[in-house]
């Protein structure tokens, strides 16, 4: 290939990104706009549902040689950087010690944006504190853990008010072909918005029952209501006749169907409760081209 043609190359990449730069500008006069109109009507504009369901329209359509986690990783980082000036955010990182921790850091820069602030916690409890005292907007949390001897999930079924804290996302936002569901490193996000349904999501239900109810009628009770259970983790709770026990499931379990009654009745449990406590949405798939998510594996009967 000859040097002018090589220069004639460049020169359109150079054209191309000043263009991408002028569009990159443009949003964010609209956003500043958008804002200003959201401050006057009383709504708020930092909306995951949207900001999900627009990566993935953006990656159904995506085609050529960009990767699509570059794609989903762009505007994630262009949409926090842009709404930064407008939303006093800012993210509490439980960062413990080892190569979890520096996953988890590294994970929560990726969803939220390296333009937010982030500030690193000891521990989970640490974290929920800052969210609980709203000195935070989100807190990065461990994945949950089986009996753990104060597992943070469980300081979610007392919460109370109008905005209760709730599981709000997972980490990574999206996964590998190879990770099959189930990616090595993963962590939750809790906060007090309320989490909203994306069309396609998992949700979280805490049970506090008692000890008779063993996990794996817990999982054949969720299966015949319909639920397609994805993990369960149990630890003792603070009463000591019953255990808590937090249940993913495929789909948005916040709707008032009846189904957490429903779980409660078939478990045989009068004293028992069933809560939800927020979801996240279904992570897209990466790979060489973007295919739709991976069905969900369930999880197995246990004891």
């Amino acid at each position: 290939m000859s040097k002018n043609t090589l220069e004639d190359i460049r020169r359109q990449i150079e054209t191309l990104d000043e263009k991408i730069h002028d569009l990159v500008m443009k949003r964010a006069e609209v956003m500043a706009r958008m804002d200003d109109v959201a401050r006057k009507s009383g709504e708020d504009i930092s909306r995951q549902e949207m900001d999900i369901s627009f990566i993935r329209r953006l990656l159904a359509r995506h085609a050529g040689a960009l990767p699509p986690v570059s794609v989903a990783r762009i505007w994630r980082e262009l949409s926090a950087a842009i709404l930064l000036p407008q939303m006093a955010r800012k993210i509490a990182v439980t960062v413990p010690d080892g190569v979890s921790g520096v996953m988890a850091w590294d994970m929560a820069k990726d969803y939220f944006g390296s333009a937010l602030p982030m500030q690193r916690v000891a521990n989970p409890l640490a974290a929920l504190s800052l969210v609980k005292e709203k000195d935070v907007a989100h807190a990065v949390l461990p994945w949950p853990e089986n009996d753990a001897p104060q597992p943070w999930w469980r300081f979610l079924l007392d919460e109370a008010g109008d905005k209760p804290m709730r599981i709000s996302a997972r980490l990574p936002l999206g996964e590998n072909r190879s990770d099959n569901g189930n990616p090595e490193h993963k962590c939750l996000a809790v906060s007090r918005a309320p989490y909203a349904p994306t069309g396609d999501d998992r949700s979280f239900i805490i049970l506090q029952l008692e000890h008779r109810v063993s996990r794996a009628r817990i999982v054949d009770k969720a299966k015949a209501l319909g639920m397609t259970p994805l993990s369960l983790h149990s630890s003792q709770s603070n009463h000591p006749d019953y255990n808590d026990h937090l249940l993913e499931v495929v789909g948005y379990a916040g709707d008032d169907d009846g189904k957490l009654a429903q779980i409660l009745k078939l478990l045989e449990s009068d004293d028992g409760r069933a809560v939800f406590v927020g979801g996240y949405p279904t992570p897209p798939v990466y790979d060489g081209v973007m295919r739709p998510p991976a069905a969900a594996t369930p999880i197995k009967k246990s004891a």
